[in-house]
């Protein structure tokens, strides 16, 4: 199973909408809460190229996106093969 880390904060829909996809599929992921881990803020823009909003999702060293690209994924079939599913 690849390693899956989200970026996410508590309050946010997509990273809600992209927590229960994930759960879903009973796919095991690191959620790593810059809400309550700010500090962790510069790290996930740096690894997203730039990018503030949350979620950041990567599957190994590949960088998703937010939860737009990770259902495109999901409904071009893409994403269990990411997976391994």
């Amino acid at each position: 199973m690849p390693n899956v880390v989200m970026y996410t904060t508590a309050s946010c829909p997509f990273c809600v909408r992209a927590r229960s996809l994930l759960d879903k599929k009973g796919v095991e992921y690191t959620d790593i809460r810059i809400d309550n881990q700010p500090d962790l803020r510069p790290e996930m823009e740096e690894k997203a190229d730039g990018r503030t909003s949350v979620p950041q999702i990567f599957i190994d060293d590949y960088h998703v996106g937010g939860f737009d690209e990770l259902s495109e994924l999901d409904i071009d079939g893409e994403l269990d093969k990411r997976l391994g599913l």
